[in-house]
């Protein structure tokens, strides 16, 4: 993000001891470190909000394209037969399809 040489570091901190002191350079540097650490603690809450409501969003895009690809889809499923009797039918009423052979592989 910012690039910052050891010399420009070295510079930062020579001006900081002449302006401020030695008395007061630590209790700055460490309040400097604390702002620095609650400010990348929110900058990372916030992307990571950020990035979870996107991943929501691309969720509910896919899931709305997939719900109207499959209203749109043509029916592939025969219409319905009646069904018969439990007790009334032998193999010639069951239809070549749903046979006995016809079962899912495994």
């Amino acid at each position: 993000m910012f690039e910052v040489s050891l010399v420009e570091l070295a510079v930062i901190g020579l001006v900081a001891l002449l302006v401020l002191g030695p008395e007061r350079l630590p209790r700055a540097a460490r309040m400097a470190g604390l702002y620095l650490r609650k400010a990348r603690a929110t900058w990372y809450s916030i992307r990571t909000d950020i990035e979870r409501e996107l991943a929501a969003d691309d969720l509910k895009r896919a899931m709305k394209d997939t719900r109207q690809s499959l209203l749109s889809a043509p029916s592939t499923s025969a219409p319905a037969r009646e069904v018969p009797d439990a007790g009334t039918s032998s193999e010639a009423d069951v239809p070549p399809e749903t046979g006995r052979d016809a079962g899912p592989a495994g």
